[in-house]
């Protein structure tokens, strides 16, 4: 991307808000970025921050293997907000004292601040925040003003009196803290002065720019699944590249019910970009044929994904580059976030494909959250009814049958997965539902239909709510709806006798059960 962009990195230490951080600041119109705590000096310099944050987590500092960071980049010269346990690191590092007093303070606070405060310039005394923490700062470094305290006199907020490095014992980023946002404005404008002109109209200037260069005569096969973040890649290289894009749909068999037909006729026409259409259904289900284990599931799926992509590129000359649609949650789940980061699952798009590919990548939306490819999208003038769709993974259904992937197994599954999906759009709730489907539980449980028992299979609905993916709540469905659904599926497909709802959230769980 261009070097003139505005970016504020995010150390990570742990927090369960540090994507919230991130989201918080793009929303302002201001480019943010994740990395690790174990991030080295000279990465960080090549990403030229604005400002850094130093994010909350779970440790004391002074436990043995508590994270720390290159404190090197205390010598940027850039403004840093040290957010819990991101103030403790600073106040020990400047020579302060961190202790615990065995209680911590857990949930609403109020504080009261220093009339002079920078970061707290315009917010109210006693306004409520939301803390999260077991340490307590017991004294200040020299050179450093207690900014805040709570109610119960705990230190709150601290600001170096010479340099523009700010902490914080509350959560800004949360929004249980009433005036969060004007504290982290004040960080971003009134003391980083950033201009704040991060938009989905600047984002796709630059990455047309971006990709006009790196492609330069070369031609792009762009992989085209159906779903929201691959039909942006497309229209985005498409306005870029147009006569060197070539928009390639891949059947591997592990589709939802009438998928192929949504994409010639639905996404084709919406996309205004001709999509050549390739059926490799028989070659995955070949090579998928016995395997259980779900990472064996993704790297062969996502091997065979190569091999076709490859075997296409044969008949258009110079097609040596394939565009993906993959996502920043999908980025930093795979650990490939700038440093180095815990991984969490292999996703298709990231971390499943062959070490021997051909291809050189070009992901043009690595750097978005959902919401925000959807903005671009809305920007490059696709319609709603394509951006609205629930987000599919690259591995299709293979990741929703839990064990061997069979030819009937996933009949099942497509037929329980039309009607669920069809009555959350009778119902009028497909749109409040960030993630809808079945998954298949091949685990044979009894019932009666008619006057026979019968031993079938067990599919689990799972709906949920979220921002991007990264957090999850499960959607509270009305429990008439859960009754229709469960009649339909259990009387119209043959295989299925029992129904149930997943209630789980992530964390702990992910969204997708494999």
């Amino acid at each position: 991307m261009t070097s003139d962009r505005e970016t504020v990195l995010i150390v990570d230490f742990g927090s369960q808000y540090t994507q919230l951080i991130a989201r918080r600041v793009r929303e302002n119109n201001v480019y943010s970025e994740i990395v690790p705590h174990k991030v080295s000096f000279s990465d960080v310099k090549t990403v030229d921050p604005v400002a850094i944050v130093l994010s909350g987590g779970p440790s004391s500092v002074y436990a043995e293997k508590a994270p720390r960071f290159d404190e090197n980049l205390l010598d940027m010269k850039v403004p840093i907000l040290g957010i819990c346990y991101g103030l403790q690191l600073l106040v020990d590092h400047f020579g302060g004292e961190v202790h615990s007093n065995s209680q911590g303070e857990y949930g609403f606070a109020t504080i009261s601040h220093d009339a002079s405060s920078r970061l707290l310039d315009g917010v109210s005394n006693n306004t409520q925040v939301w803390m999260s923490h077991g340490d307590i700062v017991d004294s200040v470094p020299d050179g450093w003003i207690v900014a805040a305290k709570s109610a119960n006199q705990i230190i709150a907020a601290v600001e170096h009196s010479a340099r523009p490095i700010f902490g914080t014992q509350f959560h800004p980023e949360v929004a249980h803290t009433a005036e969060g946002i004007k504290i982290l404005t004040n960080f971003l404008f009134n003391i980083t002065r950033c201009r704040g002109d991060w938009t989905s109209a600047s984002f796709v200037e630059e990455t047309v720019a971006d990709i006009r260069q790196t492609v330069g005569e070369k031609t792009v096969i762009c992989g085209v699944s159906g779903g929201v973040d691959s039909a942006v890649a497309a229209k985005l290289l498409h306005s870029a590249i147009d006569g060197h894009l070539k928009a390639v749909f891949v059947d591997h068999g592990l589709l939802r019910k009438d998928e192929g037909r949504y994409i010639t006729d639905t996404l084709q026409h919406g996309l205004d970009i001709p999509i050549e259409c390739h059926d490799y259904s028989d070659q995955f289900l070949a090579k998928l044929k016995g395997v259980t284990d779900p990472e064996e599931k993704r790297a062969i799926i996502g091997e065979q994904f190569i091999r076709a992509f490859e075997k296409v590129a044969e008949s258009h000359k110079g097609a040596d580059l394939l565009a993906q649609g993959t996502l920043y949650p999908d980025v930093i789940e795979s650990g490939g976030v700038l440093g180095t980061a815990d991984l969490i699952k292999s996703h298709h798009n990231v971390g499943a494909l062959p070490a021997d590919m051909t291809f050189d990548l070009i992901e043009p939306l690595r750097e978005l959250f959902k919401d925000e490819v959807r903005e671009v999208g809305k920007t490059l003038g696709i319609s709603d009814a394509i951006l609205g769709r629930h987000p599919f993974p690259g591995p299709g259904l293979a990741v929703r049958i839990i064990g061997e992937i069979t030819a009937d197994r996933l009949t099942m599954l497509r037929e329980a997965d039309a009607i669920f999906i069809q009555a959350l759009k009778d119902r009028g709730i497909y749109d409040d539902i960030w993630q809808a489907f079945c998954v298949l539980v091949p685990v044979k449980t009894v019932g009666v239909m008619g006057d026979q028992r019968t031993y079938a299979n067990l599919i689990s609905l799972r709906a949920v709510t979220s921002l991007d993916g990264m957090t999850a709540d499960w959607y509270r469905m009305p429990y008439e709806v859960q009754a229709e659904i469960s009649n339909k599926i259990v009387n119209s497909v043959k295989g299925v006798n029992r129904v149930v709802y997943d209630i789980s959230s992530k964390p702990p769980s992910t969204i997708e059960w494999e």
